[in-house]
């Protein structure tokens, strides 16, 4: 019986078990990053009012999603960690707690919609064309982000069982939905930027639907209604990684925010132009993410399972990738970006902007694979406060206002010449928090083994 369940996690050779964790995950993450892509090219043709009131938009969207891959990051770690341990029933209650968390988290937002929207908008903009956009935009994927949440929550529990294939059907169905659906009601409804958040919503549902079946499937869990009912430990014990991982994906939206207002100041195409610079780095990010996705539970679970040299080695070779991709994305950056914003129907105002942002700001993608990469243990062995450090002096203790400093002092370009200074100095703390991780926290796997086998 306890062969049989035995996870792959455990016995797999390294460089397989990343390919097979990550791979799907990176193939979903790209083709999330096509959606996102496809997603501004249709709402461009529309305007570019339409565009840059999706990028104020932005900020709120990005605070709801790092709600949603917080404590899914805290419940899947958790979750992997107990699974290394053979404790499948604290596992299994893991997964149910983090499906409620989902649901109040929805009914938080929902909330935070139907109040909070107007007013953050007003603070960008008086125009009451972009106002009424960016508006009713929000409020849409706000109130009916449930079906997003619930699947954001159980496509962390598919890759914290190593089901991660059937978390990248899961994502793809979503996206590819998505895309189908956004000119539809874009242009043959003619709901314009409403119709963009309305595709999205659909996409999400049908997402969440799918990862639900393969959620009932899984032969790793079995969740039952009594398993939903919330534990304050447990809850404790997720929100020890998720939280560190909530703060540091809520710090984007006060990044994101605050670059929209130092960006508007020079004139609204600024701002069009970081929207789609976040839009094009996505299809780099996107898979580096689903990579460190893939990671976190293969660290997590050698991890609880005392495997040392599966652990680093996991780190070492998942890091390598990441570097390799990033490089790759740098070269693409700096050769073609003409033909990367004519995606987005530029102006010549656009590509007049746009061009030099895009080969400065990639010039940062190598340091900030090495970053991610070493961020996957941090949270896998539970020390997800290290992730928010590294977030906090990047982007706002170095990024903003150096972006603020340098865009006084040499115009423009100095905004986008921050990011490199802002990755170097995330990459410099992320190397020392790793050196302090595997100090206090793998160091010793290989020190109690060696006095248990003594």
């Amino acid at each position: 019986m306890e062969d049989k369940k035995e996870n792959v996690m455990g016995t797999l050779g390294i460089t397989r078990l990343i390919m097979k964790m990550s791979l799907p995950l990176m193939i979903s993450m790209l083709i999330q990053a096509l959606y996102n892509i496809v997603d501004s090219m249709f709402v461009a043709r529309v305007s570019e009012t339409a565009l840059t009131a999706v990028s104020l938009a932005f900020p709120l969207q990005n605070l709801l999603i790092a709600f949603g891959v917080g404590t899914g990051v805290g419940m899947a770690s958790y979750l992997s960690r107990k699974l290394g341990e053979k404790d499948t029933e604290t596992a299994t209650k893991a997964a149910g707690n983090g499906i409620t968390l989902a649901i109040i988290t929805w009914v938080l937002f929902a909330l935070l919609g139907l109040t909070i929207v107007k007013p953050f908008m007003s603070f960008f903009t008086e125009d009451p064309e972009l106002l009424g956009l960016s508006k009713s935009y929000s409020e849409i994927v706000m109130v009916l982000s449930l079906f997003m949440l619930i699947s954001m929550m159980n496509e962390r529990i598919l890759q914290g069982t190593g089901d991660s294939f059937s978390s990248m059907i899961s994502q793809m169905t979503g996206a590819i939905t998505n895309i189908i659906l956004d000119p539809i009601f874009i242009f043959t409804f003619k709901m314009g930027v409403n119709g963009a958040a309305i595709a999205t919503v659909i996409g999400q549902a049908a997402g969440c639907f799918v990862s639900l079946y393969f959620v009932i499937r899984n032969k790793y869990i079995n969740i039952k209604p009594n398993h939903l009912k919330l534990e304050k430990r447990m809850v404790a014990s997720i929100y020890a990684v998720g939280a560190p991982t909530i703060i540091t994906n809520s710090i984007g939206t006060v990044m994101t925010g605050a670059m929209n207002a130092i960006l508007i100041a020079f004139s609204t195409t600024a701002v069009s132009v970081f929207s789609v610079y976040f839009k094009l780095q996505s299809f780099v990010f996107m898979p580096i993410f689903g990579l460190s996705s893939g990671m976190v539970p293969i660290i997590a679970y050698n991890y609880g399972a005392r495997k040392k040299k599966r652990v680093m080695s996991t780190i070492w070779i998942g890091t390598f990738i990441a570097i390799v991709i990033m490089a790759f994305g740098t070269l693409v950056f700096n050769l073609f970006p003409e033909a990367l914003l004519s995606l987005f129907s530029a102006t010549e105002e656009m590509y007049r902007l746009g061009v030099p942002a895009l080969k400065i700001i990639s010039l940062c993608f190598v340091s900030a694979a090495i970053s991610i990469g070493l961020g996957s243990s941090f949270q896998a062995t539970g020390y997800g406060i290290g992730t928010m450090i590294v977030s906090i002096s990047r982007q706002l203790l170095v990024l903003v206002p150096v972006a603020f400093i340098l865009s006084k002092l040499i115009g423009i370009n100095g905004v986008w010449l921050s990011f490199i200074i802002a990755e170097g100095v995330g990459l410099t703390v992320s190397i020392l928090l790793f050196i302090k991780v595997y100090r206090t926290r793998i160091k010793e796997i290989e020190e109690k083994v060696t006095l248990k086998d003594s």
